[in-house]
């Protein structure tokens, strides 16, 4: 992990395209303020961790039909002039 030190209105640039700056310090809260492409996702790190356990469980889920699938015994399939 990287640690700097910086004062109210001096930035950060990472990857030439996102920069945050410290806005305000009062007290132990610290402001911040991001510049950032369009494109680029900024998350709450509760937030992504909560994004991150439900798309796990969701992908585990899937992993679990996928599987349940290959064991499932195959249906053929009837056609028109097949008798019940």
């Amino acid at each position: 992990m990287l640690y700097l030190t910086r004062r109210a209105g001096e930035a950060v640039i990472i990857n030439n395209s996102i920069e945050v700056r410290v806005i305000e310090l009062k007290g132990k809260m610290v402001k911040l303020g991001f510049n950032f492409p369009a494109n680029a996702t900024v998350l709450r790190e509760e937030i992504h961790r909560q994004v991150r356990e439900q798309n796990e469980e969701a992908a585990a889920g899937i992993g679990m039909v996928e599987e349940r699938s290959k064991q499932a015994k195959p249906v053929q399939p009837s056609g028109p002039n097949d008798e019940e």
